[in-house]
Order: structure tokens, then C-alpha cells, then sequence
């Protein structure tokens, strides 16, 4: 059964409840950097389980989302209370072949967008974090809300990660 909008949401500032979005949002690359030390390719393309995403694959939707993130945020800071559009992430897997990007080419890619992310979020005036967008599954979301659900989205994944590769990173 899929989650519906609202379950997600739950289920991804569950994951950051107790945390500062920010610090998370900085601390992501360095942790996953860490995670893939040593790691061969083979072994960030290799599925756990069947249906389930490669590290690999997870490693391009992360960079996938953190340019969506930054485009959204983009559109609300330019104008509040703009149309947010969705999208399927599964459908976005298949269509791009995730499964053939190169994991760290998508890493490279992901940390690059997210540091130019983090920059922009340095430079909000207080009010702005008040600023939103209209989702079209999620409602309104402020540019807060959508810090704190990529927060969630950085440490769901990192977890799937630390899983298939068997090792935790504090």
C-alpha cells in the first residue's frame, strides 16, 4: 500500500523531529562521503533486495530531489505562495535510468547542489522562511516546512545507506 501525502510528511519530520534541519542539511555529505569510503561500484549498484534501490540509485534521486528543492524553494522566494508541482519519484527512477548513472558522479552532483542550497538558505531574511508554495498533493508548505521535509528526506536515506552497507555513521 503507498503512503498518502500526509503519512509522508509524518513519516519524514519523524525522522528530524528533535533536530536542527539545518545542521542535518550540512552534515549529509560528509556522512555519506564517509558511508562510501572503500566502496567499490559494484557494490553501490547492487540492489539489496529485489524491487528495493541500489545506493547508486538512491545517490541520484538525492541529487534529482536537491535540485527540485532548490528550484521549488527558488520559485516560492521569487513568489509567495506559488503552485508547487509533484512528482513521482518511481517514475523518475525508471524514465531516468537511475540504475545507469555512475554513483559518484551523482554524489559529486547532489553535494555541489546542496552546498549552493545551504548558501542561499544562509542569506534569508528571518521573514522568508514564512514564504510558501502550494504543493499539489501536500498543501501549503513554507520554505521552513520544505527545509525540515528535505531534513527528513537526507536522514531516511541516509539510514537506507547505512543498511545495505552495514555500517552506521554518527
Amino acid at each position: 500500500m503507498q503512503e498518502t501525502p500526509a503519512q509522508y510528511t509524518r513519516r519524514l519530520l519523524g525522522y528530524q523531529e528533535g533536530k536542527k534541519p539545518s545542521a542535518v542539511l550540512r552534515a549529509t555529505p560528509r556522512r555519506i562521503r564517509n558511508l562510501l569510503r572503500g566502496a567499490t561500484n559494484r557494490r553501490l549498484r547492487e540492489k539489496p533486495e529485489p524491487g528495493a534501490w541500489s545506493i547508486g540509485e538512491i545517490l541520484a534521486h538525492m541529487a534529482d530531489t536537491e535540485l527540485t528543492f532548490g528550484f521549488r524553494i527558488r520559485l516560492v522566494l521569487g513568489s509567495n505562495g506559488t503552485r508547487i508541482q509533484a512528482f513521482d519519484q518511481d517514475v523518475w527512477a525508471t524514465n531516468f535510468r537511475y540504475e545507469k548513472h555512475d554513483p559518484r558522479a551523482s554524489f559529486d552532483a547532489y553535494s555541489a547542489q546542496r552546498e549552493h542550497n545551504l548558501r542561499l538558505l544562509r542569506l534569508l531574511a528571518p521573514g522568508m522562511w514564512n514564504y510558501y508554495g502550494m504543493h499539489e498533493e501536500r498543501g501549503k508548505e513554507t520554505v521552513k516546512r520544505m527545509t525540515e521535509m528535505l531534513a527528513g528526506h537526507d536522514l531516511n536515506h541516509l539510514k537506507q545507506i547505512e543498511k545495505i552497507l552495514g555500517g552506521k555513521v554518527g
